[in-house]
């Protein structure tokens, strides 16, 4: 009877597995029908390289350069910021922290995860978009640099945790051999313990990276919404993700507009998927040695 269990287990969990991948690959289908129908009549190098996108004018253009740079600039922004902050708190959580301190401070970063995006950006938006302004001196606060700072918080819970797991894992012999050779506790998590979990640091920040890049209402909402090539991180933006969002309801079903839509969720999807296949990589690259 147990063994006829464990086949019933096995076979839903296979079924689960093979249902995650035959979803994603239907949603990928999905918007290669719809998206690839822009290009009979519009290049691929002009939807990639194209420094306007006009969906309304005439004739319409559809570049989506600046989409591209300002999802980039407020992700990598988001990850400059994100990435440092998360190493000190996984390193403090994992390393330095007590017990009692290490489980209140694990229930603060999932509690961090649980907040909505459209609440973050409502905050976002009431407070850090006039401290922006003013602080520098802008015309607005709406800028790439407000995206970025309330996107690094977005993305602390995801890379926090990995990064934890990934120092968990450090074999308790590398730590005792260390502070057995005369290292001191600093010196051990420099020299030992980082080097060792660095395949799960990148993959931390590779899915922080993802988990940024596919981010929609709170960019929306404090990024500016310009469909301009940014000079700065400073200048309002707009990413693909809110280009979607705040279009996709006004266009036309099976007009151009609505194919090129399709066809920037199109690229939105390969980008995050090439993100989280390099972390999958990297998360599984030291456990393969």
């Amino acid at each position: 009877m147990r063994r006829y269990y464990e086949r019933v287990v096995e076979g839903l969990v296979f079924a689960s597995g093979m249902a995650s991948i035959i979803f994603v690959i239907l949603i990928f289908v999905f918007l290669l029908k719809e998206g690839l129908m822009l290009f009979r009549e519009f290049s691929v190098i002009k939807f990639l390289l194209g420094k306007h996108w006009y969906p309304i004018s005439e004739p319409p253009q559809f570049g989506t350069l600046p989409l591209i740079l300002g999802s980039l600039w407020v992700t990598l922004g988001a990850t400059a910021i994100s990435v440092p902050l998360g190493i000190a708190c996984a390193i403090f959580i994992g390393e330095i922290a007590s017990g009692w301190l290490r489980e209140v401070l694990k229930a603060g970063v999932e509690l961090l995860a649980a907040i909505p995006s459209i609440v973050l950006g409502f905050i976002g938006l009431v407070t850090l978009v006039p401290l922006v302004k003013n602080m520098f001196g802008l015309s607005t606060g709406l800028t790439a640099f407000s995206g970025s700072v309330m996107l690094a918080f977005m993305a602390m819970p995801t890379i926090v945790s990995i990064m934890e797991d990934a120092l968990n894992l450090v074999p308790k012999t590398y730590r005792e051999g260390s502070i057995a050779m005369g290292a001191t506790k600093w010196q051990t998590i420099r020299r030992i313990i980082l080097p060792s979990a660095a395949s799960g640091i990148i993959a931390a920040v590779m899915l922080g990276f993802g988990r940024v890049i596919g981010e929609t209402m709170a960019v929306m909402m404090i990024t500016g919404n310009a469909a301009v090539i940014p000079k700065s991180i400073f200048q309002p933006v707009r990413t693909m993700t809110a280009t979607i969002a705040a279009e996709m309801g006004e266009t036309v079903q099976g007009s151009d507009h609505y194919f090129a839509l399709f066809a920037v969720a199109i690229l939105l999807f390969v980008i995050t998927f090439a993100v989280n296949f390099l972390a999958d990589w990297f998360l599984h690259r030291k456990k393969a040695r």
